[in-house]
């Protein structure tokens, strides 16, 4: 059930560390894992450790989740070496 719910942030928010999906769906961080876990040996999602730094300089660990195969958008406009 919670994989149902993690996937459809992913899809709406991007690319997003795992302490944020636990806050914004309000799912367990040890459940937001697990299920992330199971989503990435499934191939359903690329992930990555991360390590930030709190406001104290204490290091958090987390994971860092995006749709897997995902590319983004080209942006508008010109691009280099194109001809004018």
């Amino acid at each position: 059930m919670h994989t149902i719910l993690i996937l459809q942030y992913l899809k709406k928010h991007g690319q997003i560390i795992d302490s944020e999906i636990a806050a914004a769906t309000g799912i367990p961080l040890p459940d937001v894992r697990i299920a992330l876990s199971e989503l990435s040996a499934r191939g359903e999602i690329s992930r990555c450790s991360v390590t930030r730094f709190s406001a104290d300089g204490e290091p958090v660990e987390g994971m860092l989740c995006r749709i897997a195969g995902t590319i983004p958008p080209k942006a508008p406009g010109r691009k280099p070496g194109t001809p004018v």
